[in-house]
């Protein structure tokens, strides 16, 4: 009944939780006297600091104190009780009172809940003991999962006799004793017959990972089978530093949102100094944002901040829970999301017992170095999920089981993909469940020993957070046919779904790979029915996955690798093609499917599919005549070698895997190229284009692609000695530069393409992604002795982080030129804001050719320097000098406002009021992509967007080539083939990834108000967004303001909010290591797709949503942008402010169901997103607002209530 309600609440608002304990304990300047009381007087040790025993010698101080937080506003607050668990209070000789004191603690919060109402949680700390850590550090204090799980136990059966309504997990660092802690709290609410909700909080470092390595989604994905009230983040930091973590979470979470940060950052005294004000500034964001459903404090905070954070929660409507994701995730140090979208999973095969006879030989020689080796470089070639088989009739399979897990997890390059315990013994497989901290798999368990033994063993491993592996065997034995895997599976599903509570996607089936090609009449269909089993599961077993041991198939060919693997590569094409999701195989002896000679191919396929009544008698014709053949000879008969050319062989090197070769094609590359640079822009880039090409076929298989791509690391290490010897000989020009998109900024596309142009010109470039701060930017600098910094920004607050830059290199005694560049940077903004923060040059470039040149001259020393200060002198002298002259004050441009006869104004009220959700197919809105803004980011003139008009044949290029001056034909030739290049890219999107762009759109009833701001009418509460005016006098006499476009009456006003879906950042994504080629190009066309989607959307509004105008304009006349009405995206001239996606955001209800994020700076992450407002009147044009002056800026911030440096950080001057 408690957590129905409490669940209802979540629902319809803002929970708020209480602030620090400790904080406030430590205000009350208690002496060890106070501690002591009369109760331990006496005692052994000094009890100072052990608050928890203050619930028994000062009950009186903790009641206050719950007492504080409720009347500030708490609707859940905390029983003293972080470290009241048998492991902490040994420290002070005070074990033997846990339960005494939990249910104290329980006590005295439940009388103050009681009596005001809300909720008691019952605070669950993590003891300073770490499960998954004591391996690595050597730590031989060390507790076991079992202990720590007992000790929980005790803590949580006491806390619920004291009458708590819910656990908190809290402040975790380590995702096993989390685990530990989840299964007692299962077993003391059994033990108690009483059923409460849990929450878990984990604190994270600053790289985003708990302290004992997981990643954020990892450690979600691992908690995620004990259905918490609510997963989320406390202290470590503040609620700044935390943003762009919650954001994360709030995006993958399937449940509740709890973030109660810190009050900022301690000082040099270990204190909090961060304001109430401040920190509920911050969270404010947040909650707008819609990423919390239960906010509160942790270490600081007091009282006054709860009270304040209680009323900014008030204003905002909570985050919404649903199942954000329904695949399967698994979780090592990294989280591995098993869907069709991510392609196959390999399984690495090699670290069992039973199937590598050097794996037994060294477990049972203890030589566990080398077995860890084995481990590690099947996660090099590229196995996702490492299987671990221990049993043997000649090993303790439990405790081998339990110390090489324990071993690899103290290894960070091999625990950071999830484990396969494998084993038929529930022993071994509970033993292995206690040493994981992500969430593994177990393999296997079956129906074979009967329901009842099934159940029993599936409820101990959805206990300890496993998926599970289960076998197509029931009690009357193995399922040898379609209809017998179909039967078991779909009997399987039913009893772990509605009887144990497996969700569907945490259910492996393997429905029995079994050999095939024996001679045996029966065996003829074990592959056809094994792929029509697949596919019936993936039909009628919702979110079930596939998976099968692959050598089983072959087993009748043993001795013959050639036609082994080869059988293996085809059948996993077919099975993969109709749903099979994983395998366990030795992927590194894959071959490619193209690969294969056709008439192996064609035979193997006859025996798989029963295609002729002598098929297995064809094959076992064939194999005696490949007999001696190896693997690495597969497709040798597909081709002469000897008849290719040296570059040829050098892409199917690098296609086929063959490392070997290395050494001899490039050795006979040296002599044809003129450098070593030319050898990797030619057959080695076509060799990783054509793997790409093929991997997104699904003609080869992601461990290949990792093999493909060491050998092309192989190749650039065998040539970095010749690239050295050129650059020394003068031949090439280097300089280290560290890059990197400031705090704040998620746009890295522009940057990416400098750092391409910037390699290819012999620069050693260090780059350091998007969102850096700045701090980390120097630390890097000055650790890599860098020769240049590079910045680089979209939004406009980044303006202000660049200049945060160069202060802080100017306090550090740098003078390392910083070069700055970006969307919204510019010559004079460098000149006037960033460049007087730093004695070192710093220079502005518009693009990666500038950048270049710009870059070259500071290092050769030309005299650029006094050149640049030179110009930024007169830059700044121009700036003010014409400031005051072409401005006009606020008053008279208000005078100046455009003026509307709005007494006869009717608006036209749109389809409907509130907000719509939509996805949009790629497919719709090409012709509407403005290539004009395409070519431009790759430093090709606009007008090559003619290109793109140009729809006839050949003959009609070769008309428009022939009309281009002779400078330009080389430039022209480049956009045919990049505009080429992207038709193609474009058809995949379309392909793989049509109807995944994500939309929302919104109409409010809206007017302006005051000279220049509009209000909105959100559910009868009002949301102001201020906006600002033209100060300078317009073509038409006019200084406008959007706001000069909205009736101050009764109007409408729209916005929208334009997203890539996950497919396409995962198909952007899978190019940034591979081919940075392909990763720019698809990430330009991922930012035009959005635009082009943003353009069409506002068509459907005029013509359909809103109505106001059904003129069917060309789609030529909408990119001239010749239509009523006006879209205003935030950040663009008219609406430059960026923080106002914030009040756009709420105007939407919220936009985080698109999967979007907004970073404190007002970024939109996926960067290819854009979000803005629709105005309606047949008056209102798009315009420039130019400068701002000192007078608009002061009313401006008064009007967002921030103070005047706050706004320069948004709208620099």
């Amino acid at each position: 009944m408690i957590f129905n309600k409490i669940k209802t609440a979540l629902n319809d608002k803002i929970l708020v939780i209480d602030g620090a304990m400790g904080t406030q304990i430590q205000s009350l300047g208690l002496s060890e006297l106070d501690f002591r009381g009369e109760r331990f007087a006496s005692h052994k040790n000094n009890l100072k600091g052990c608050n928890d025993v203050l619930v028994l010698t000062k009950p009186e101080s903790i009641e206050m104190i719950h007492r504080r937080y409720k009347d500030a506003g708490a609707d859940i607050i905390e029983t003293n009780s972080f470290n009241a668990n048998a492991i902490s209070l040994a420290d002070y000789g005070l074990e033997e009172y846990v339960g005494e004191i939990n249910r104290e603690a329980a006590r005295i919060a439940r009388k103050v809940a009681d009596e005001k109402g809300g909720w008691v949680a019952g605070s669950i700390g993590p003891t300073n003991k770490s499960l998954s850590m004591a391996v690595s550090m050597g730590d031989e204090s060390a507790i076991t999962f079992d202990i720590l799980a007992d000790t929980y136990e005790e803590q949580m059966t006491a806390l619920l006799e004291g009458g708590v309504d819910l656990f908190i997990i809290e402040t975790v660092f380590d995702t096993l004793n989390a685990k530990a802690a989840l299964l007692a709290a299962q077993r003391a609410m059994e033990k108690c017959c009483r059923k409460v909700e849990v929450i878990i909080s984990a604190t994270i470092s600053d790289n985003g990972r708990i302290l004992s390595g997981q990643s954020l989604s990892a450690f979600v994905a691992a908690v995620d089978y004990a259905n918490p009230l609510a997963i989320g983040l406390n202290c470590g930091f503040g609620a700044e530093h935390l943003s762009v973590w919650l954001h994360e979470l709030s995006d993958m979470s399937n449940w509740a949102t709890i973030f109660y940060p810190n009050a900022g950052l301690p000082n040099e005294l270990g204190e909090y100094d961060q304001t109430p004000e401040v920190m509920a500034a911050q969270v404010s964001r947040m909650l707008a944002d819609g990423l919390v459903n239960i906010v509160g404090g942790c270490c600081g905070t007091t009282p006054e901040h709860i009270r304040m954070l209680a009323e900014e929660a008030k204003k905002y409507t909570p985050r919404k829970i649903y199942e954000r994701n329904k695949s399967l995730v698994l979780s090592g140090m990294d989280s591995l999301i098993v869907s069709r979208e991510r392609n196959f999973v390999n399984v690495g095969e090699r670290c069992n017992v039973a199937g590598s006879r050097k794996f037994l030989r060294l477990i049972g020689e203890k030589n566990y170095s080398e077995a860890l080796d084995i481990a590690r470089k099947q996660v090099e070639a590229g196995a996702q999920i490492l299987d671990i088989n221990m049993d043997d009739a000649m090993l303790d399979a439990e405790k081998e089981m339990v110390t090489f897990l324990n071993l690899l997890s103290a290894e960070p390059e091999i625990a950071k993909v999830p484990i396969m315990i494998d084993s038929s013994k529930p022993n071994v497989i509970k033993a292995g469940l206690k040493c994981l901290q992500g969430k593994g798999i177990v393999n296997s368990i079956s129906l074979k020993g009967g329901k009842e033994a099934f159940v029993k063993e599936a409820k101990e491993i959805l206990n300890m957070g496993a998926a599970v592996v289960v076998m197509a065997f029931d009690e009357s034995g193995q399922a040898d046919t379609y209809e017998r895997k179909i039967e078991i599976c779909s009997r399987a599903y039913d009893i772990l779904t509605t009887e144990v509570g497996f969700k569907g996607h945490d259910i492996i089936f393997d429905p029995n790979v079994l050999a095939i090609a024996t001679g045996i009449e029966e065996h003829n269909r074990y592959a056809l029915d094994f792929i029509k089993a697949t596919k019936w599961i993936k039909e009628n077993l919702p979110g079930a996955k596939v998976s099968g041991g692959i050598s089983n198939l072959s087993f009748s060919f043993r001795g013959n690798n050639y036609i082994r693997e080869a059988m293996h590569t085809v059948f996993l094409y077919h099975a993969i093609a109709v749903g099979m999701d994983m395998a366990i195989v030795n992927a590194a002896a894959l071959v490619p499917y193209s690969q294969i000679p056709e008439d192996v191919r064609t035979a193997i396929e006859n025996v798989i599919f029963c295609r002729e009544e002598d098929a297995t008698e064809k094959l076992i014709a064939l194999a005696s005549q490949t007999k001696d053949k190896k693997t690495s000879d597969i497709a040798a008969s597909t081709d002469s070698e000897e008849s290719l050319s040296n570059d040829d062989k050098i892409i199917k090197m690098l296609v086929k895997g063959r490392g070997d070769l290395v050494e001899t094609l490039l050795a006979v590359a040296v002599k044809e190229y003129t450098t070593a640079v030319e050898i990797i822009e030619g057959p080695l880039m076509s060799g990783m284009n054509e793997v790409g090409r093929l991997f997104a076929n699904g003609e080869l298989f992601l461990p290949q692609v990792v093999k493909s791509a060491k050998i092309m690391k192989d190749a650039v290490s065998y040539l970095q000695p010749l690239m050295e010897k050129e650059e020394a000989s003068g031949q090439k020009y280097s300089g280290k530069i560290i890059m990197a998109t400031v705090k704040g900024d998620v746009h890295d596309i522009g940057k990416n393409i400098v750092d391409v142009v910037l390699r290819c010109n012999g620069f050693n470039v260090i780059d350091l992604g998007v969102m850096v701060p700045s701090d980390v930017i120097i630390d890097r600098a000055i650790e890599e002795k860098a020769d240049l910094i590079g910045l680089s920004g979209l939004i406009t607050p980044s303006l202000d982080e660049m200049c945060n830059v160069a202060r802080l290199a100017e306090e550090r005694g740098l003078r390392i030129p910083l070069m700055v560049g970006g969307a919204t940077a510019s010559a004079v903004h460098t000149a006037v804001k960033i460049a007087p923060e730093y004695s070192g040059i710093v220079a502005y470039t518009r693009d990666a050719a500038e950048m270049t040149s710009v870059a070259h001259r500071l290092l050769d020393a030309d005299g650029i320097a006094d050149e640049i200060k030179s110009e930024q002198n007169l830059l700044k002298q121009e700036y003010f000098s014409s400031k005051e002259s072409q401005s006009v004050t606020l008053a008279e441009a208000i005078g100046r406002k455009h003026k509307i006869d709005w007494e006869n104004y009717k608006p036209i009220e749109p389809q409907f009021v509130g907000e719509r959700e939509m996805a949009i197919n790629i497919s719709t809105v090409v012709d509407y992509i403005n290539w004009r803004a395409f070519f431009p980011v790759w430093n090709l003139d606009a007008s090559f967007a003619e290109l793109a008009e140009i729809k006839g044949c050949g003959h009609c290029q070769a008309q428009w080539i022939a009309t281009q001056k002779p400078e330009r034909i080389a430039a022209t030739m480049q956009a045919m083939d990049l505009l080429k290049d992207a038709r193609v890219a474009i058809a995949r999107l379309v392909r793989e990834a049509d109807d995944s762009i994500s939309a929302k759109i919104a109409f409010r009833k809206a007017k302006s108000v005051g000279d220049d701001s509009i209000s909105f009418d959100i559910d009868g509460n009002d949301i102001v967004l201020p906006l600002l005016r033209q100060q300078y006098v317009n073509a038409k006499g006019e200084c406008w303001s959007l706001a000069d476009f909205v009736s101050p009456s009764y109007d409408y006003v729209g916005a929208f909010a334009v997203t890539i879906g996950e497919r396409i950042t995962q198909i952007v994504e899978s190019y940034k290591e591979k081919d940075e080629f392909k990763f720019l190009l698809y990430q330009s066309l991922a930012d035009r797709l959005v635009e082009a989607s943003a353009e069409y959307l506002h068509k459907a509004v005029r013509e359909q949503y809103w109505g106001y105008d059904r003129t069917d304009l060309a789609v030529s006349d909408t990119l001239a942008e010749k239509y009523v009405g006006i879209r205003p995206a935030a950040g663009y001239p008219s609406l430059p402010d960026q923080s106002s996606v914030f009040v756009i955001n709420e105007v939407l209800g919220g936009t985080k169901e698109l999967g979007m994020q907004i970073t404190e700076n007002g970024a939109l992450k996926p960067a290819s997103s854009v979000m803005g407002l629709y105005i309606s009147h047949a008056d209102s044009r798009y315009f420039i607002l130019k400068k701002i002056c000192d007078d608009q800026r002061k009313r401006y911030a008064e009007q967002k209530g921030i103070s005047m440096e706050e706004l320069e950080r948004w709208l620099p001057k």
